[in-house]
């Protein structure tokens, strides 16, 4: 069903107006699912839908910025352990859970500064819920029950609920350039009772891509004004993004922060974080007058000590530009 959808989407994009222009808004879905590498896995995180709004704001002319764009954004994470369903019958099956069910929802907005030098500094914030509060069972058995897959099972052991206020900040800066191929810093640090911890990678672009104030790879495909001629009027662009993240806490494998996780007839299930992940994504991005697409593919290491295998999904998101 997410896969028709994201056709139809793309679809209607491409059938908008392509000419090359500034606009100053974009609205736009991202669908996660490791479905979409047809290796026929239904494990750890499993699915994420997320509903995007951006509005790039006026800058100075004098000042050191290029663009700043304000996004609003919700969300939906959903986890499972190295199968959707599960046939726990006690505590000796336990080990079948090898990372936690978990859903997460939420509401988050961001504020992206983009320099001319081509530095870029986003910071965001979140509220949101983990546990049964995000519905992550119903939107899994409604697609599973209505679309031919199996009916999942253990949510019973889910995450239990708690508030979540998690706020982030992401930092890029090109690092050189020529014609066709480009090479970024990236970092990134998170602070909340649900996310916390910090990364850092870095970004090649191979193909015709824009400075990074105006590209969709810094999520800044919407601008008011041009602050410098772009490189090309479309950009279409492979991307890899190798990262190395240092997890100190993460609600959907840890339980909430601040909940009580010694209730002996409590049946939720937490598990111990692998404090060093390490991941690769492989993409490729475009974007018109209207609309820009970005699809990738991204590989995690282990998240928690119990997994039995790695982590991987694809990624599609479509943006609609307009004003």
């Amino acid at each position: 069903m997410r896969f028709k959808l994201l056709l139809f989407a793309i679809c209607f994009f491409c059938a908008a107006n392509v000419f090359a222009q500034t606009h100053s808004t974009e609205i736009g879905l991202q669908t996660d699912n490791d479905s979409y590498l047809m290796q026929g896995s239904d494990r750890y995180y499993t699915d994420g839908i997320f509903f995007y709004y951006r509005h790039a704001q006026k800058v100075n002319e004098s000042s050191k910025l290029a663009n700043k764009v304000l996004g609003l954004e919700i969300g939906q994470k959903i986890f499972n352990p190295q199968s959707g369903s599960v046939n726990y019958k006690g505590a000796d099956q336990a080990y079948l859970v090898d990372r936690p069910f978990a859903g997460y929802l939420y509401a988050g907005a961001t504020l992206n500064f983009l320099y001319k030098n081509e530095g870029a500094l986003k910071f965001g914030a979140q509220i949101g819920i983990i546990g049964p509060g995000a519905f992550g069972k119903e939107v899994q058995d409604y697609v599973h029950d209505h679309f031919g897959f199996y009916h999942p099972g253990g949510w019973e052991y889910q995450i239990h609920n708690e508030a979540q206020l998690n706020l982030s900040a992401n930092y890029t800066k090109l690092i050189a350039r020529d014609s066709w191929i480009d090479a970024s810093f990236t970092g990134y640090a998170n602070l909340g009772n649900g996310f916390s911890g910090a990364g850092a990678g870095g970004i090649v672009r191979i193909g015709n891509f824009n400075q990074l104030f105006n590209s969709v790879i810094t999520q800044s495909s919407a601008i008011q004004k041009q602050a410098a001629e772009p490189l090309h009027q479309h950009e279409i662009f492979f991307y890899y993004k190798p990262l190395l993240n240092y997890v100190l806490y993460d609600a959907t494998i840890q339980g909430g922060l601040f909940a009580s996780h010694d209730d002996p007839n409590s049946l939720e299930i937490t598990r111990n974080k692998e404090p060093v992940i390490f991941s690769n994504q492989f993409g490729v991005a475009f974007t018109t007058g209207r609309f820009a697409v970005d699809a990738a593919a991204i590989f995690h290491t282990k998240e928690t000590k119990e997994m039995v295998r790695s982590e991987q999904w694809g990624s599609v998101t479509a943006l609609y530009r307009f004003k």
